[in-house]
């Protein structure tokens, strides 16, 4: 058996709904079943989705106070005013804040824009920064990407004289801020159709309400924000995503053109998946690392000669982020296994001093992956008592609402139920990990600490074909709430497995089913290798794809987990460097089973292993403790039923087969009766034989080994036909008939022959059936045991 490392949920579509979708959609079964799985089960609300470019954005209007924020706005700009946008250092904050400054700008406004340094200022709207736009002039502030929670700054605005107008989308409070007008489509109080627009969705719905119309070069931006910032790829999120990629396959925009080049992506095949891995990294390394204005430059820049030296720039500062991310990384790792056991740490509380506070949200990500706890890593200053991070959760657990019920701990600090981000005093941190612990054990349970996968459906090797996968293209972009579609294939033969990769830490796969083949890759899942036995019957979960090799294309599948659901057996007959192979079965699982002392002499390594256990009457098999093991029979058993009656009490996961043995009965042949027959006739003829001088002469004449002669002799000896003397073997007058198998030897003997041929001469297919029948025969006979106690 392999057990998954995740808990695979697949999900069960509606199928006459599937069928209704495949006969009005003209789709394929599986891209229909994708559709229900997410609600879209109607078929003209799964048109819509299917096609989203063709649909159109909500009224901006019909958001709270955008009547009131577009005539505020346009009253500063026909005074002159002064106006600043105050944004976020993300990269929804950065699209935001230029979202609205190309807007103001095009508009004819006196605007400028601030974002908070998060080193010496932290998250969000702050004193300093609204003294300082004060000082300088400001009339009119507005947010983008924050200031929903900043309800002190509110009034500092207020009381400096300023007009303080809000944009912002995460979780509003109990209590608003003050301002001249929010902007927000989660207030309780909007009719607002769509709720989960990112910070740069709702800045896109401020342009296009001052605008008059769609500002549709601004899409491109609005898309990276949107997908940098995890809100579900829904509704007008979708919209704006998909239309954003598309305009960025062509978008002739300095700064974005010289982006991709730096990151590699070749313009006309960028996706989502080229926004949220490489484009949105660099554009947050700015503000992770320093000031975050590079990035608005660069998205703002009119000048290729500029825009590359900005690219230039912010990838450089990715590259030493990523450095500083490996570090604390492998810091914080320490730390949790040195401080922090996870069997009384269901939330993981981590903090260092001299930690990059622009970088914790990342680290807390990394150990989320590790260990599958909700996570919050800090960075400490220990000169102003402060720690400052970031947390991640998982699901069941939601951050907002926990960390809510601490307010009082955490001066700062916003989200979403599985982001935030926060700052606290030093001292506080210990009672809030305690808090958040005691939360987490009410809340969760164990099974919650395993990671869940949420797949749309099993399917046949056959489904997966070219025409399917490329209809499946038609469901992107994808990303939170529209999730890359993860299928099952259950059960399907493996054809072939071989390690791949310059470190052999990648698996290719051949899956078969019936006639029908599929290859698959794992990146990262090369040590499963030795997990996995030949020909085993596998269920993998994964993403379909289309592999483009010389023109030619091909479906596979990209391998996520593996479990094999029955028995394996793993061949290491004749195999040598044992004590490596050992050392790398599970010890936890391992039972070592050898049969004979001639065997641990000939490996006295073993002397040193727990789990080894000398077996050599049936007695002992029942000193064998538990059942499901990983069993490792050394060498031949003595006889059949005492290896029948461990497999039967064992009933193990796997069984690793090495048959060492040193006398081969095989290769010494079995004598047959015509043996027997033509040496009593030559005793009978030639009269006594002297073994030790002629016995090898005998044994050459007739082409057999000695070992025959002498085991014939033997074989006679315990049947009373003959009397051996001093090596000088005579027949015996008037001996009984009996029967060879009256030998004790014979029997012994013709017993090792068999298990030597059915154990260590048998093909593996051979063997893997032996082994089969006996655990299935067990299965079979507890069945029967069970109907009788019924």
């Amino acid at each position: 058996m392999l057990k998954p490392k995740t808990r695979w949920n697949v999900q069960a579509a509606d199928s006459n709904k599937i069928t209704a979708l495949v006969e009005q959609l003209h789709i394929t079964p599986l891209v229909a079943t994708l559709l229900v799985n997410r609600g879209l089960d109607d078929v003209e609300a799964a048109r819509s989705f299917l096609y989203v470019k063709k649909q159109t954005f909500h009224d901006p209007f019909l958001l709270k106070d955008m009547d009131k924020t577009v005539h505020r706005i346009q009253e500063a700009i026909h005074r002159g005013e002064k106006i600043r946008i105050f944004g976020d250092y993300d990269a929804d904050g950065v699209t935001s804040t230029t979202v609205m400054m190309t807007t103001l700008k095009r508009l004819g406004a006196h605007v400028d824009f601030y974002i908070p340094n998060r080193f010496t200022e932290g998250y969000g709207p702050n004193e300093m920064a609204f003294r300082l736009a004060a000082s300088e002039g400001v009339q009119l502030l507005i947010t983008v990407d924050t200031g929903i929670a900043a309800v002190a700054e509110a009034a500092l605005a207020c009381e400096l004289g300023m007009d303080y107008i809000v944009t912002d989308h995460h979780e509003p409070g109990p209590e608003l801020p003050e301002a001249f007008a929010i902007i927000h489509p989660k207030l309780e109080d909007s009719s607002y159709p769509f709720k989960e627009l990112a910070g740069v969705g709702v800045a896109f719905k401020l342009a296009h309400a001052l605008l008059g119309e769609l500002p549709e070069d601004l899409l491109e931006i609005a898309a990276i924000g949107t997908i940098a910032d995890l809100v579900p790829l829904l509704g007008e999120n979708r919209l704006i995503a998909a239309k954003g990629i598309e305009k960025m396959r062509q978008t002739r925009r300095p700064g974005l053109v010289s982006l991709m080049k730096v990151a590699n992506i070749e313009q006309g095949s960028l996706t989502e998946e080229s926004i949220g891995f490489s484009l949105a990294p660099r554009l947050n390394a700015a503000g992770r690392l320093g000031p975050a204005d590079p990035a608005v430059d660069l998205l703002m820049a009119e000048d290729l000669l500029e825009a590359a030296e900005l690219s230039e720039e912010i990838n450089e500062l990715n590259k030493e982020r990523q450095a500083i991310v490996a570090e604390a990384v492998e810091e914080a790792i320490r730390e949790v296994e040195e401080h922090y056991p996870l069997a009384n740490n269901q939330v993981l509380i981590v903090g260092k001093e001299g930690w990059n506070s622009g970088i914790v949200g990342i680290v807390a990500s990394k150990l989320v992956e590790r260990y599958y706890r909700p996570t919050i890593v800090l960075s400490y200053d220990r000169e102003k008592g402060l720690a400052k991070g970031s947390a991640r959760s998982i699901a069941g657990f939601d951050l907002f609402r926990n960390l809510s019920t601490c307010r009082e701990l955490l001066p700062h600090f916003g989200g979403h139920p599985m982001a935030a981000g926060m700052t606290l005093q030093i001292d506080d941190v210990p009672e809030l990990r305690m808090r958040l612990n005691q939360l987490a054990a009410e809340q969760l349970t164990a099974e919650d600490f395993i990671p869940v996968v949420s797949l749309d459906g099993a399917v046949h090797i056959e489904e997966a074909s070219i025409q399917t996968i490329e209809e499946m293209s038609l469901l992107a972009p994808f990303g939170v709430s529209n999730p890359k579609p993860k299928v099952l294939l259950d059960s399907v033969q493996l054809a072939g497995i071989r390690k791949i990769g310059a470190n052999q830490n990648h698996l290719k796969f051949q899956f078969a089913e019936e006639d029908k083949q599929l290859d698959g890759v794992g990146f990262g899942l090369g040590h499963y290798a030795d997990h996995i036995a030949p020909h085993a019957k596998v269920s993998v979960i994964g993403e379909l794809s289309i592999n483009e090799w010389n023109n030619m294309k091909k479906p596979q599948i990209f391998v996520k987990d593996v479990a094999v659901d029955h028995w394996q057996l793993f061949d290491y007959r004749g195999k040598g460097q044992v004590e490596k192979w050992l050392t790398e079965i599970l010890p936890t699982k391992r039972k070592i089973i050898v049969f004979s002392v001639e065997t641990m002499k000939q490996y006295p390594f073993l002397q040193d292993y727990p789990d080894v256990m000398l077996i050599q009457t049936e007695q002992d098999v029942e000193r064998i403790e538990g059942i499901n093991s990983y069993l490792v029979l050394m060498d031949l058993p003595m006889s059949r039923e005492i290896l029948q009656r461990i497999i039967r009490n064992q009933l193990p996961e796997r069984i690793y087969v090495h048959f060492f043995h040193q006398q081969d009965h095989f290769l010494s042949t079995m004598p047959t009766r015509d043996h027997f027959k033509w040496f009593y006739a030559f005793l009978a003829k030639k009269g006594p034989l002297d073994l030790g001088r002629y016995g090898d002469d005998l044994a050459a004449y007739r082409g057999w080994s000695r070992n025959t002669i002498d085991f014939i002799s033997k074989v006679f000896f315990e049947l009373d036909f003959v009397t051996i003397d001093n090596g000088l073997i005579m027949l015996k007058t008037n001996a009984k008939k009996r029967e060879l198998t009256d030998s004790i030897s014979y029997q012994r003997k013709k017993e090792q022959f068999e298990l030597e041929k059915e154990l260590v001469y048998s093909s593996y297919q051979q063997l893997f059936d032996w082994f089969n029948q006996e655990l299935i025969q067990e299965v079979i006979d507890l069945e029967e045991e069970t109907k009788q106690w019924i």
